[in-house]
């Protein structure tokens, strides 16, 4: 059953990777607004779990449902358009295009979707200014700092206004003190939005953003509650 006002909701999900399980019925709901922190042990199945929430990787079994849609009945090309518009995307190594400046890395999501040059970068620029990069904009990523890639790595997430943004270890790569700058930015910034994060971690500090945390075991969830 659908938690009332849940955006997106994962029910008994199962995956596997030829005979190795990495979901054995793992459930997890989030609403609008939320943050959501996904811990757990290495290989405990939690980037599957995002992996699936965020319709690229199929359930072998279970549902997935986002605004009341199932995922897994979605065409391959629909799922990729969510992708491109109402989800946005944070992984450890920020992984922007080196080639491009800051404000391209940025502006790129919205150009993919059809957008004009000057009117991305402007609204790259908004969103930089927020995640306090602005003045790197016209660098490129190797000539800039590790937590300031990782900031204008969250801009790019939040550019087009995405309703979940999955980040997956954002501050693995960083310093304690940058690392929490990034998730104060990133928390703050999505919260002020209503989009909702669904945030894979093993580092108790980087979860204490979080509104909850559901810790991933051998492929099974269990939901805790704790206050911001």
């Amino acid at each position: 059953m659908t938690p009332a006002g849940s955006l997106l909701v994962a029910d008994n999900v199962h995956k596997a990777y030829g005979t190795t399980p990495a979901l054995d019925g793992a459930s997890f709901s989030i609403h609008p607004g939320e943050v959501v922190a996904v811990m757990g042990p290495s290989g405990s199945g939690k980037s599957t779990l995002l992996h699936c929430l965020a319709g690229i990787v199929r359930p072998d079994a279970g549902s997935i449902t986002y605004g009341g849609r199932e995922l897994t009945e979605l065409s391959d090309a629909e799922r990729s358009s969510l992708r491109r518009t109402e989800f946005g995307f944070v992984f450890q190594f920020g992984q922007l295009v080196p080639e491009l400046s800051c404000t391209e890395n940025v502006a790129l999501p919205l150009r993919l979707n059809g957008a004009k040059r000057k009117s991305a970068e402007r609204t790259a620029l908004e969103w930089m200014e927020r995640l306090e990069v602005a003045d790197v904009g016209h660098k490129r990523p190797g000539e800039v700092s590790g937590g300031q890639g990782q900031r204008v790595a969250v801009a790019r997430a939040l550019v087009t206004s995405p309703r979940v943004i999955f980040a997956d270890e954002p501050t693995g790569a960083l310093d304690s003190l940058n690392g929490e700058r990034v998730m104060e930015l990133l928390t703050d910034a999505a919260r002020s939005a209503n989009a909702a994060v669904v945030l894979v971690t093993h580092e108790p500090r980087v979860a204490a953003y979080s509104d909850r945390e559901i810790v991933v075991r051998d492929g099974r969830s269990r939901d805790l509650e704790h206050a911001v």
